[in-house]
């Protein structure tokens, strides 16, 4: 092992990670973390779920059903920020957990609402801990995950996010009608009893620790980390790639201050303005279309709760199988041709109905369906692929300052949605202008990065 001053060195840490063979605890941990996201994948789309009985029990406006299902995303823009900051200053674990409890707690509130102006409010601080928790995740799993598989082993947890929103239409479809909307924020309550064990059982990253200059903290955890592989798989570990430390040792942990201003010079500038744009388009469209899809299934085609929910439900499934068919080939294409394929997909998928019109709610969901196919594919291809882009003393930021545009798009996508069927338009032309932000997505992936194969230091060296 190489050492420093008599400790431990960067790159040390780094290849003795990249070195584990897959074990227990890396199911353990992606266990534990992946429940956290499949809770806060499960609250952030249950304002869709409740919404068009809100809208009938409070009798809501168009602009108010869109102020209580945008409320949420300015809390996750905002959370976003914040932990992307805590998330490189006070760790990725107690960022998440922290980020579990509040949303937790805020939907308990939620669900005590009496009316639009408190739901938006207790959905707005629920939003904090959402947007908070879920960049800080990824980049934490990215952390420990090898290189040569880690686009196979990050969105295989992703999957998680598109399973949590299947969940929260699925268990929607029969607790709204029969319990009512209440009982759905207080299931997503649940994980607040992750919050308090998150700590105990999964180890900070070390190369977050190194990264901060702890470097007989992060000695002892890869060390419990190794001994707890070598047990699960009772084989000796390999050595460390000597190439691999060598390259790694040449990264980036020159300076433990993670700075905001890095994210907007150099090459970074470039990596910031492409994902950033990725970010903003994706959600912009899953969003958009999402949020309204139970609502235009009831108001628009006359169809019951429970159908509209199933038809819903139908988007999410597809969605998680688009999520799997691109985890399994990532490692193989790489990431810029993953991205340009899916946003194309989404590109084509919606602007079939843009020119032909869907005259029926089978014909939205078909379509929809179709969208969702590609589109979350994107998003947990960017959960994967934005913590790659930066040095580990920034990584966090880097990641959440995707999420802050996603978040953007997550508020514009449906406000654009309800003022075009609000002011009379038709859903000919939701469909076109989401057909045509996907496209010009599509050309700005063709200048993302590729990083497919290098460890993390490699491509922040």
């Amino acid at each position: 092992m190489t050492t420093v001053a008599g400790r431990p060195a960067v790159g040390s840490i780094a290849a003795r990670l990249e070195r584990l063979p897959h074990s227990r605890w890396h199911v353990k941990v992606r266990f534990l973390i992946g429940a956290v996201t499949f809770f806060e994948a499960f609250d952030q789309l249950l304002a869709a779920s409740a919404l068009p009985v809100l809208v009938k029990e409070w009798h809501l406006t168009t602009g108010q059903a869109t102020f209580a299902v945008t409320a949420g995303s300015v809390g996750m823009l905002l959370g976003a920020l914040a932990a992307g900051w805590m998330g490189d200053v006070i760790g990725r674990v107690r960022t998440v957990a922290i980020g579990v409890a509040v949303t937790a707690l805020a939907g308990l509130a939620v669900a005590l609402s009496t009316g639009v102006e408190l739901f938006a409010l207790f959905r707005f601080a629920q939003g904090l801990g959402i947007g908070g928790v879920v960049p800080v995740a990824a980049t934490y799993i990215n952390e420990i995950a090898r290189s040569d598989k880690r686009g196979r082993f990050v969105l295989l947890y992703e999957m998680i996010f598109p399973a949590g929103l299947a969940a929260a239409t699925l268990v929607a479809v029969w607790v709204v009608p029969n319990l009512g909307w209440r009982a759905m924020f207080l299931i997503g309550a649940l994980p607040v009893l992750i919050a308090a064990v998150l700590p105990r059982h999964v180890a900070e990253s070390p190369r977050w620790l190194m990264a901060r200059g702890r470097t007989e903290e992060a000695e002892r955890v890869i060390a419990a980390i190794e001994a707890e592989v070598a047990r699960s798989t009772r084989a000796p570990l390999p050595e460390p790639d000597a190439k691999a430390e060598a390259a790694q040792e040449a990264g980036d942990e020159r300076d433990t201050r993670g700075r905001l201003r890095e994210l907007f010079t150099g090459r970074y500038l470039r990596r910031t303005t492409v994902v950033s744009a990725l970010w903003f388009v994706a959600y912009y469209v899953n969003h958009g279309i999402s949020v309204w899809l139970p609502s235009l299934y009831t108001k628009n085609f006359g169809l019951d709760l429970s159908s509209a929910l199933v038809y819903t439900l139908l988007s999410n499934v597809t969605g998680l199988l688009g999520t799997l068919i691109v985890a399994l080939v990532i490692d193989r294409v790489g990431r810029r041709p993953a991205l340009v394929t899916a946003l194309g997909g989404s590109a084509l998928a919606l602007l079939t109905p843009a020119l032909t019109g869907a005259a029926s709610g089978g014909q939205v969901a078909l379509f929809a369906s179709c969208t969702t196919f590609f589109v979350y594919a994107i998003n947990c291809g960017l959960y994967l692929y934005s913590p790659e882009l930066y040095p580990t003393r920034n990584r966090a930021k880097g990641a959440a300052f995707g999420g802050l545009w996603n978040r953007l798009g997550v508020i514009l996508g449906p406000v654009v949605v309800g003022a075009i069927l609000g002011s009379g338009g038709s859903l000919t032309l939701v469909f076109a202008q989401f057909a045509v932000v996907a496209a010009v997505g599509t050309v700005i992936a063709c200048f993302a990065v590729e990083t497919k194969g290098k460890t993390l230091e490699e491509l922040n060296s």
